[in-house]
C-alpha cells in the first residue's frame, strides 16, 4: 500500500452540521430578541386582561345599580299609591272643616277671642291641605308638555309664588338676577318647571330666614353645559342655578335630601325636593346639589337642550370628586358655556336618584 493511500485512510473527517441535521446554537442577540418578543406579547395579554376585568367590574356595578333602581322604583310606586289613597281620604273631610271654620269665623264677628280660634282652625286646615297637595303631587304621574319657554319668565313666576305665598321674611332677602343677560329659552313644561324652581327657591329662603345670617342673598343664574358620559357620548344642557347665603348642606342632608318625606324643617312634608327630582326626571334632566365656595347651598336644575350633540368624545378618567346619588362636588363652576366631563351617575336623576348611563 502506498504512503499516500495510508495517510488518506487514517484521516477522520468531522461531520458537517448542515449535512448531519444539527441546528446551530442560538446567539445572545437571538435570545434577547426572543425574550423581547415574549415580554411584548405578555404585556399585551396582561393589558387586555386588565381591560376585561375593568369592563366586567363596570358591568357588574351597572347591573347592581339597575337592580337597586328597580327595587327602589317598586317601593316608591307602592308608597305613592298608599299616600295617594290616604291623601284623598283626608282631603274630603278637610274641605268640610275649612268650610265650617270660615262660616264660624263670620258668625263670631262680635266675639274677637273666639273668632281668633276659628282663624287658627282655618290656618291649620290650610297647612294640612298643603301637605295633602304635596302628597298627591308626588304620587301622580307627570305628563310633560314641552314648549319653548323663557327662563327669566319661569324665574319671575317662581319668585312671585314664593314672595306672595307664605314665605315670611322674603322681603329681607336680596335677589341677585344673573339670568337677564342670557335671555335663554329651553324646551320644557312651564308649569312643572316653575313648580320645581319654586320649591328650590322656597327652601333657600326658609333656610336663610331660619339661620338668620348677617347677609341674606339669593343668586339666580343661567348657563349652558356640555357633559360626557363614561362612553364618550355628549349631551348639551341648560342649567338654572340657585345659590343662597345660608348655612349650606351637611353630608347627611346631601345623602338623604331627595328621599321622600326627609326634611330638616320644623314644619313640612319632606316632599319638596322629591317632587323636584321627579319633575326633572320627567324632563329627562337632572338636579345637582352641593355647597358653594361661600358656604351656602347651591342647586342647579339641568334641562336637556333640543338638538344635543352625541358625538364621540375622549373619556376623562373618573376622580375621587365623583359624587354619589344626590350630591356633586362642592365646586363653584361659573355659569356660561362650560364643558363638564362628569360621569352621568353623579347627580339626582332617574327613579332612584341615579342616572342610568344629571343636577
Amino acid at each position: 500500500m502506498s504512503p499516500t493511500n495510508t495517510a488518506n485512510s487514517d484521516t477522520t473527517l468531522s461531520p458537517s452540521p448542515i449535512h448531519s441535521g444539527v441546528k446551530p446554537a442560538l446567539t445572545s442577540s437571538d435570545l434577547a430578541e426572543l425574550m423581547s418578543a415574549f415580554n411584548a406579547v405578555t404585556g399585551r395579554l396582561q393589558e387586555t386582561h386588565d381591560q376585561l376585568r375593568g369592563e366586567v367590574s363596570r358591568l357588574t356595578q351597572e347591573l347592581t345599580e339597575a337592580n337597586d333602581q328597580l327595587a327602589r322604583t317598586k317601593r316608591l310606586a307602592a308608597l305613592g299609591e298608599m299616600a295617594a289613597g290616604i291623601a284623598h281620604e283626608v282631603r274630603n273631610p278637610l274641605g268640610s272643616i275649612s268650610l265650617f271654620a270660615r262660616m264660624l269665623k263670620d258668625d263670631l264677628v262680635e266675639q274677637p277671642v273666639q273668632q281668633k280660634l276659628a282663624e287658627k282652625i282655618i290656618a291649620s286646615a290650610k297647612g294640612l291641605n298643603a301637605v295633602v297637595g304635596d302628597v298627591l303631587t308626588f304620587s301622580r304621574e307627570f305628563r310633560v308638555q314641552k314648549e319653548e319657554t323663557s327662563v327669566s319668565e319661569i324665574l319671575d313666576r317662581a319668585l312671585a309664588a314664593c314672595q306672595h305665598d307664605g314665605v315670611e321674611g322674603w322681603d329681607k332677602i336680596e335677589i341677585i338676577r344673573g339670568d337677564r343677560k342670557s335671555n335663554s329659552a329651553v324646551p320644557l313644561d312651564p308649569s312643572l318647571a316653575a313648580q320645581a324652581i319654586t320649591n328650590i327657591i322656597r327652601n333657600a329662603m326658609e333656610a336663610m330666614i331660619e339661620a338668620d345670617p348677617p347677609k341674606k342673598s339669593l343668586t339666580l343664574e343661567v348657563g349652558r353645559h356640555t357633559i360626557s358620559d363614561s362612553q364618550g357620548k355628549r349631551e348639551r344642557l341648560l342649567g338654572i342655578r340657585v345659590t343662597d347665603s345660608g348655612p349650606g348642606l351637611s353630608d347627611e342632608v346631601l345623602r338623604r335630601m331627595f328621599n321622600p318625606f326627609f326634611t330638616t324643617r320644623k314644619a313640612g312634608t319632606g316632599l319638596g325636593l322629591a317632587i323636584v327630582h321627579r319633575i326633572m326626571d320627567a324632563h329627562g334632566g337632572r338636579v345637582v346639589a352641593s355647597n358653594s365656595r361661600s358656604g351656602g347651598a347651591m342647586f342647579e336644575l339641568q334641562f336637556p337642550l333640543a338638538g344635543a350633540a352625541h358625538a364621540r368624545h375622549p373619556v376623562v378618567p373618573e376622580t375621587n370628586q365623583r359624587a354619589e346619588s344626590s350630591r356633586a362636588g362642592a365646586t363653584r363652576l361659573p355659569m356660561g358655556e362650560t364643558e363638564q366631563n362628569l360621569p352621568l351617575v353623579a347627580v339626582a336623576v332617574g327613579p332612584d336618584r341615579r342616572l342610568s348611563g344629571a343636577a
